[in-house]
């Protein structure tokens, strides 16, 4: 039943204010049919391809009429219509016919809304089924990753196989010292990847206290644990279709280990204080700083997970190691943190290039700043700009 308040915001809507429309279904071609057609002034219509990506987009705009395929992958259609009705109480949901795209809306025949929608769809005769997705075409070969920099042979090395990889949905692991750049190719791979339109999940296994990343990590029901006011979905549920990153791996505590191997060995998350089990399709990319191989040594990280994760190592090099790509790096900081067009004198780069850079790549973007910061009075920046 269309709601009084909703009965409003029609009547708004009809002077001029467009009205909230998600269209919520795994079916890509059914999405996009349905946003072509009601897609006006009258519509702001937008789009999503599970439960979780649908909370996600109804948290920042207050939707109006929500068109839900039931057949969700993630969430079956009760536990999403209550928890979309507590970010968005004043949401109507009317549901779809997943391979008709008709909505069932007999049993709303006198409200407007469904009415309008309706008359919109009949304007032109609606597929009578809607078929797989037609997979996006190849990308070009890139010459370099996005938001990287550098030609040297490692660096080239590491385009091409990172292009290779990104296709497909082969789990990643990332390893490197800090500073190397490794969320910087977590990101190229998302990008390059079929899955480069739908969420990019990062979590830092080691910026959030063990006792709050079980709950980050695979959500929870309502009542779970004291606090527990509403249910929530994990982190790894809201990258459904996606991409999950799972930065400094390493220090994931060996308690949520084997709960992480469940997921990637049968793409099933379970959320605390629930029984039930929900399919997941993620795509995982894990990076670490740290020695996996020593850890596991020392019990502290496990075997069977190491090989889960690590089925694409791909190590990214120092620094140290390419050198001749010091001068492109320091510039492109430049351009960044200079308010003015600042310049490096010779003497500055030589000091530059004289550095082992133990901090790499991130340590010499530092560098730069505060080079910037000492210089700005000036012209150039000069060796004594240069604090290591």
């Amino acid at each position: 039943m269309i709601t009084t308040m909703l009965r409003e915001a029609v009547a708004k809507s009809n002077v001029g204010e467009p009205l909230d429309l998600l269209i919520v279904s795994t079916n890509d071609l059914l999405r996009k049919h349905l946003a072509a057609k009601l897609r006006s002034e009258r519509w702001r219509v937008q789009e999503a391809s599970s439960g979780a990506e649908a909370l996600q987009k109804t948290a920042f705009s207050s939707m109006s009429v929500v068109l839900l395929d039931p057949t969700l992958p993630d969430l079956n259609a009760d536990e999403f219509q209550t928890m979309l009705h507590s970010q968005s109480p004043l949401a109507e949901v009317l549901p779809l016919n997943p391979q008709t795209g008709r909505p069932m809306i007999d049993d709303f025949c006198n409200d407007p809304i469904a009415l309008e929608l309706s008359q919109a769809l009949d304007k032109d005769q609606i597929r009578s089924s809607f078929g797989p997705v037609v997979a996006p075409p190849r990308l070009p070969s890139p010459t370099q990753l996005p938001s990287m920099i550098g030609d040297t042979p490692a660096m080239k090395q590491l385009y091409s196989t990172v292009e290779l990889v990104a296709r497909r949905d082969t789990a990643v692991l990332l390893t490197g010292e800090s500073g190397t750049g490794k969320d910087l190719v977590a990101q190229a791979l998302h990008e390059l990847s079929p899955r480069r339109t739908k969420p990019f999940v990062v979590i830092n296994c080691a910026a959030i206290p063990e006792a709050l990343l079980e709950a980050e990590l695979f959500g929870y029901v309502k009542g779970a644990f004291t606090g527990a006011v509403q249910s929530r979905i994990g982190r790894i549920h809201s990258a459904q279709g996606g991409t999950l990153f799972l930065d400094e791996i390493g220090d994931l505590p060996i308690g949520l280990q084997s709960k992480l191997l469940r997921f990637l060995e049968q793409g099933e998350v379970q959320r605390i204080g629930s029984t039930d089990t929900l399919r997941v399709d993620v795509r995982v990319i894990a990076a670490t700083n740290a020695d996996l191989r020593r850890l596991i040594s020392e019990r502290q990280f496990r075997e069977d997970l190491y090989y889960r994760l690590s089925v694409f190592p791909i190590s990214l090099p120092p620094l140290r190691d390419r050198m001749a790509d010091l001068p492109a790096l320091a510039h492109a900081f430049l351009r960044i943190y200079s308010t003015r067009d600042l310049v490096l004198s010779r003497e500055a780069m030589e000091t530059l290039q004289q550095h082992g850079w133990p901090g790499n790549v991130r340590e010499l973007r530092n560098v730069i700043e505060r080079a910037c910061i000492l210089a700005s009075n000036g012209w150039s920046i000069q060796p004594e700009h240069i604090i290591l």
